[in-house]
This record gives C-alpha cells, sequence and structure tokens, in this order.
C-alpha cells in the first residue's frame, strides 16, 4: 500500500468556501474514483490556511489508473469548474508514503 499525502495551501479567506465546494461536488467524485480516505485536516498551529489530505492505494499504478479515471468523469470537470472562480488554492505539494513493516497501517 501506499498513501498519497496532499497538502493545499490557500489565501487568507478563501479556505472555508473551497471547502465547501469540495465536500458538496469533489469528494463524492473523489469517493467513487479513489477509494479509501484515510483523513481530511485543517491546520490549526504552524502554517495555517492549509487543508492536508490523505487516501490509500495499492501500488502507484493503482493510484495513476484510479487517477486517469477519475480525471475523465464529467463531475470532476465540473467541480474543478467550481473552484476555479474562487481564487482559492495558492499552491500544493503532495508526497507518496510507504509504510515500514511495523507500521500499524498497512
Amino acid at each position: 500500500m501506499i498513501i498519497d499525502h496532499r497538502t493545499y495551501d490557500f489565501h487568507p479567506g478563501k479556505m472555508k468556501a473551497w471547502i465547501q465546494v469540495y465536500k458538496e461536488h469533489g469528494l463524492p467524485v473523489q469517493k467513487k474514483h479513489l477509494g479509501q480516505l484515510i483523513g481530511f485536516f485543517t491546520t490549526e498551529v504552524g502554517p495555517i490556511n492549509q487543508i492536508v489530505f490523505m487516501w490509500a492505494y495499492e501500488s502507484m499504478g493503482d493510484r495513476e489508473q484510479r487517477r486517469a479515471i477519475m480525471d475523465q468523469d464529467p463531475d470532476w470537470a465540473a467541480f474543478r469548474e467550481k473552484t476555479a472562480p474562487l481564487g482559492a488554492l495558492k499552491q500544493q505539494a503532495n508526497k507518496i508514503l510507504a509504510p515500514t513493516d511495523f507500521s500499524p497501517i498497512q
């Protein structure tokens, strides 16, 4: 298993609106295609105006295939069109995490 760990940085005052649109329109599409959401968090201490979320995949190939299929879904395109006018997202970073043999999550 691998974990896709994503951190999105938002412009001040715009994160809440993005979360609402994501919850209503983006999350259902991602759940349909990506599978297992490990967590979705907002930062309270340290860098603020950030969202961190993690998705579990069987492998890099599984991730690539699922994301490619999602990219073709018209509902995903509609979500992206709804968030674009918000001008909320400043930057995005993602990491691929692989568990150690003693990790509770495998």
